[in-house]
């Protein structure tokens, strides 16, 4: 671990003076590039970081990704440098870069200063990409692969005729001259010897610069090709790689970057798109890679049961789509509308056609009784299932106990769906089948009373792989938080318990069965005593059973299911 850190601290100093980067620039070896972008992202160098990706000498380049803890995100001026240097790489002729991955690079959190959202990120990557076509050279990829390999050659051809003179001279003196008698058939030979090892040295620079050249559209393609679709696929000098957050103000032009012709082209990862009717997403979909689309989240866009059954049909061209968000689409089948039973069919059909879906959520689509169409038309099993607000029946809950995905959930949303005695036997069902899978469970708002937790407490304290469990917003006495706090306890697996205010620490006026809207908007009691002793015995319970290890909170503001996520 020591020599990391060594290249870690030079590769800082080095940076930190832009005004010396022409002076080891030009001795620095290709593979301490990485460290010294990291080093100038890290620190805040966009002057570095320009001169760095401007002529990255390897064919890919990946940033963004998960980040450590502690790691702050890219300042906004440093992507906007890396985003200028790569259009000035394209005429560089020591820039080898091929494939940038900018996956994951945006910033979720508003609170921090001066870093890029995914919005903001997602409208500069399709300037870029529209400017790169205006301004960049009209080179071909493959002229400007020749040239590097003939700039390549001719390196290694001066060796080889240096080596060939200095051959040649020894030949002169030892055989008098122009004798062609043994001498000169060896110096022949050693010629011949020299033209072939170029020749072998000409054929292996080939082969790794096809074996590169199939990395990179595999790193991009993800088991798709990369040049499907292209509008000239010669003209591509670097493909790209992000994730995308499209919105009605950036639509036009992020439709404009996927249709465009120019040395870079845009592939996603995940597609997040807000208040965009539903024939701007397929349109948007049809301009997409099909390779490397692994997640489409859509969110406050009045599509209808008709809408999706329009949306749906259009992901099968993406055969890597894993995940799948729909968020408060207007979808409310409580009503019954002429065609709405056949719309819905046609949905589950769209659904059956992604082979390789792992999640799902359904945030706010009211589909009562519909649940077993949907899911039943699904090849595999799901692990991640998020069904807030969906108005849920004891059917579809009977159905999702004995389903197979009950069985492969790794993620759990029920929140928001009402919960009575009728869901008992389904509930403890589905946690038996998920005991060894199941890692976050939300049971938010559910209306669960001191007496339907207490029947599911022995379900829930099953589930040994349980990770995060979430009882917001319920109805539970302060006798009941603490037996539920014991249950976790016991919980080894378990890290976080976010559990909902005692109703003892509200003011007076609630009634005797308050909606999670209510234990919402009600103050808490000015006087802590309740809330104090209730810490203390939370407390005693976590020394008890020795579980430092186990968060306790109350606090939804500061709560978040994100620091629990697994993929």
């Amino acid at each position: 671990m020591m020599v990391p850190s060594l290249v870690r601290l030079c590769a800082k100093e080095v940076v930190s003076d832009h005004s010396s980067s022409p002076c080891w620039l030009a001795c620095v070896p290709g593979e301490l590039y990485q460290p010294l972008l990291e080093a100038a992202f890290a620190h805040c160098r966009p002057l570095a970081i320009g001169e760095l990706v401007q002529r990255w000498p390897e064919r890919t380049l990946s940033l963004g990704g998960r980040r450590s803890s502690g790691q702050s995100p890219p300042n906004r001026l440093c992507v906007q440098a890396l985003l200028l240097a790569v259009v000035r790489g394209l005429a560089d002729k020591r820039c080898a870069l091929q494939a940038l991955d900018l996956c994951g690079l945006q910033c979720e959190d508003g609170s921090v200063v001066d870093s890029m959202g995914g919005w903001s990120l997602t409208v500069a990557l399709c300037s870029t990409v529209l400017q790169a076509k205006g301004a960049a050279p009209g080179v071909p990829r493959r002229e400007r692969e020749r040239k590097r390999m003939l700039e390549t050659e001719r390196e290694k051809g001066g060796v080889v005729k240096r080596e060939r003179g200095l051959g040649m001279r020894g030949v002169e003196v030892e055989g008098g001259g122009g004798d062609f008698g043994s001498d000169g058939a060896g110096r022949i030979l050693r010629e011949t010897e020299e033209q072939q090892r170029a020749r072998g040295v000409r054929r292996r620079m080939e082969e790794v610069r096809a074996r590169g050249s199939e990395g990179v559209e595999g790193e991009l393609g993800r088991g798709g090709d990369g040049n499907r679709d292209d509008p000239d696929p010669d003209s591509v000098l670097v493909r790209v790689r992000a994730d995308l957050f499209v919105n009605a103000r950036s639509w036009e032009r992020v439709r404009s970057a996927l249709g465009a012709s120019g040395p870079l082209r845009l592939h996603c990862r995940y597609l997040r798109v807000e208040e965009i009717p539903v024939s701007n997403i397929v349109a948007l979909l049809g301009l997409l890679p099909p390779g490397g689309l692994l997640g489409l989240d859509v969110r406050y866009s009045s599509l209808g049961v008709s809408g999706l059954a329009l949306l749906l049909p259009a992901l099968a061209p993406f055969p890597s789509l894993a995940s799948l968000r729909l968020h408060y689409c207007n979808l409310d089948m409580r009503r019954d509308l002429p065609g709405q039973e056949r719309a819905l069919q046609e949905m589950a059909q769209g659904l059956g056609g992604l082979s390789h879906l792992r999640r799902l959520s359904l945030t706010a689509l009211r589909l009562p009784g519909h649940l077993r169409m949907l899911l039943s038309s699904l090849s595999h099993p799901l692990e991640v299932l998020e069904l807030p607000y969906l108005s849920l029946s004891p059917a579809d809950l009977s159905y999702l106990s004995c389903s197979p995905h009950a069985s492969s959930l790794r993620r759990l949303d029920l929140s928001e769906n009402k919960l009575d005695e009728s869901a008992l036997p389904s509930l403890r069902r589905l946690f038996h089948h998920a005991s060894d899978s199941l890692s976050q469970l939300s049971l938010s708002g559910c209306g669960l009373t001191d007496s339907l937790l207490g029947e599911l407490l022995p379900s829930l304290g099953c589930c040994r792989a349980l990770r995060s469990l979430e009882l917001a917003l319920n109805p539970l006495s302060q006798a009941a938080v603490l037996s539920l706090a014991r249950v976790c306890a016991a919980i080894s697996s378990l890290r976080v318990l976010l559990y909902p205010n005692p109703l003892e620490e509200y003011q007076p006026g609630l009634p005797p069965l308050p909606s999670s809207a209510q234990l919402l908007d009600w103050p808490l009691a000015e006087e802590l005593e309740v809330h104090e002793t209730t810490q203390a015995e939370l407390e005693k319970v976590l020394q008890e059973r020795g579980r430092s290890d186990l968060l306790l909170t109350s606090d939804l503001l500061s709560y978040s299911s994100d620091l629990m996520e697994e993929d």
